[in-house]
């Protein structure tokens, strides 16, 4: 979807393709881009980004345009290994398997191996529903990520973040394609309203709807903003 579709489909609900709005595309474009702004808040939809483990980041090296830093995974191991059980570095998580549940190289008989294996597949089941991500802090003036690694270095990190919505194609989800229109026709309706409703007229034949669009426009945008209040992911950072 692009700016130019959006506007169409602005302009659809508020004409039927029949009537003339007195605003012009670059009008409805600028409606467009404070919707986005608006939008961004509630946005949840999150990337990655793979690059080689540093305890300090230059965002702005990476070109990350990012809105807030969400978390950041070990990806491989020491130096360039792409299998992270194969080198130095591994999760401590995987570590534990080793050490929590065993009972330190005491198995001399088949009960010991079999309370040994229940124990590791136990773990097992546990890892795989576990991940341990590192701990970090943004640095949004300066555009620094901070890492915090008490372990054996690795090789590669994953940073997953939320990214600026900069542009309607940013916006790949139908989902969230559906929200920007209604929000751009909301806010339409009340950028039409205060325009019809900026004079009065008197002993005319016919009169505007500009307090009735009014009135739509802001309740459309006040149901809206409670139902991305309402749905919002608080787990993410607020921006």
């Amino acid at each position: 979807m692009t700016i130019q579709d959006v506007i169409s489909e602005v302009k659809l609900e508020l004409t039927g393709d029949v009537l003339e709005l007195e605003i012009e595309d670059e009008t409805i474009a600028l409606v467009v881009k404070k919707a986005l702004r608006e939008l961004q808040r509630y946005w949840d939809e999150s990337s990655f980004i793979n690059v080689p483990y540093k305890s300090c980041i230059d965002l702005k090296e990476l070109q990350l345009d990012s809105c807030s830093i969400v978390k950041v995974y070990r990806l491989t191991g020491m130096g360039n290994s792409d299998d992270a059980t194969n080198s130095l570095t591994m999760d401590p998580l995987y570590a534990q398997q080793w050490m929590v549940f065993s009972n330190a190289g005491t198995m001399y008989n088949v009960q010991d191996y079999v309370l040994n294996y229940a124990a590791w597949n136990t773990l097992m089941q546990v890892r795989n529903t576990m991940s341990t991500d590192m701990a970090f802090r943004e640095d949004k003036h300066n555009h620094k990520l901070y890492i915090n690694n008490n372990m054996s270095s690795p090789g590669f990190i994953s940073i997953e973040f939320i990214p600026k919505l900069q542009k309607v194609d940013d916006i790949q989800s139908d989902y969230w394609q559906d929200i920007l229109i209604r929000m751009c026709v909301a806010l339409t309706k009340i950028t039409l309203g205060r325009i019809r409703t900026r004079f009065t007229q008197s002993n005319a034949l016919w009169s505007q709807d500009g307090e009735k669009l009014l009135e739509e426009g802001n309740t459309d945008l006040k149901e809206l903003r409670e139902v991305l209040r309402a749905n919002s992911n608080l787990v993410y950072p607020i921006d």
